[in-house]
């Protein structure tokens, strides 16, 4: 399903930077107004096994949105987009502190603050939540890279499993729960999500209600990104 003109919500107009260390082709654009944003083009995109390439760029908004339809303001603005290399998506520049080390967060043991984003990230069925993916800027915790998410299939692989097994706090079970009465009205998921992946997070919310507590790593498929970094 391709990103149209007539659905692109921000113009990029100057590519100024590449992101080397990214898998696909990710670079710094600007917009009219000199905003910076990260920019993901659709032609960019590699081919994954289990993902349509093509596909990535409309998950990252999706993540966006499903982000702040919880009301967890978890990941940094992030739209639909044309630019140079063609229609995408573009995320608010982070301007990260460089002195942030996310392991505390970790160790001796997972942070409670987690526990949204723990959440968004079962909800959006992450496949590949990293350590590298949390960034701080001034004094607030952002999540980026949210492409691999939504597939209608289980992939969750997250450095959060920390959190397995525990019961959700209830201020953030709450969220979910106003989440579900609202998922059939229109959160703007339909122009970016295929049918099966929309029943899947519709299934994934039901589930998370039902049992109240985080799921347990998976057995018969890597749980962990590679590398975790």
């Amino acid at each position: 399903m391709a990103i149209t003109s007539d659905e692109a919500q921000i113009e990029l107009v100057e590519i100024v930077g590449q992101f080397v260390a990214a898998s696909n082709l990710t670079v710094l654009a600007t917009d009219a107004a000199g905003a910076k944003w990260v920019y993901k083009a659709e032609s960019a995109m590699s081919e994954l096994w289990d993902f349509e390439a093509t596909t990535l760029p409309r998950r990252e908004v999706a993540a966006y949105r499903l982000s702040e339809a919880l009301g967890f303001g978890l990941i940094p603005t992030t739209l639909l987009a044309i630019g140079p290399l063609g229609p995408g998506s573009a995320q608010r520049f982070v301007e990260a502190d460089p002195d942030f080390d996310v392991r505390p967060l970790f160790v001796p043991e997972i942070s409670d603050d987690l526990w949204p984003l723990a959440v968004l990230d079962v909800l959006s069925n992450n496949a590949d939540r990293k350590l590298g993916h949390l960034l701080r800027e001034d004094g607030r915790l952002w999540a980026i890279d949210n492409g691999l998410t939504f597939h209608a299939h289980p992939k969750l692989r997250t450095v959060l499993w920390g959190l397995a097994g525990r019961r959700i706090p209830q201020t953030v079970l709450a969220q979910v729960a106003d989440l579900a009465e609202r998922l059939d009205s229109d959160l703007g998921f339909g122009p970016l999500l295929d049918e099966s992946s929309l029943s899947a997070l519709h299934a994934r919310v039901r589930s998370l209600l039902a049992t109240g507590v985080h799921p347990d790593p998976p057995t018969d498929r890597p749980a962990v990104p590679w590398p975790i970094w």
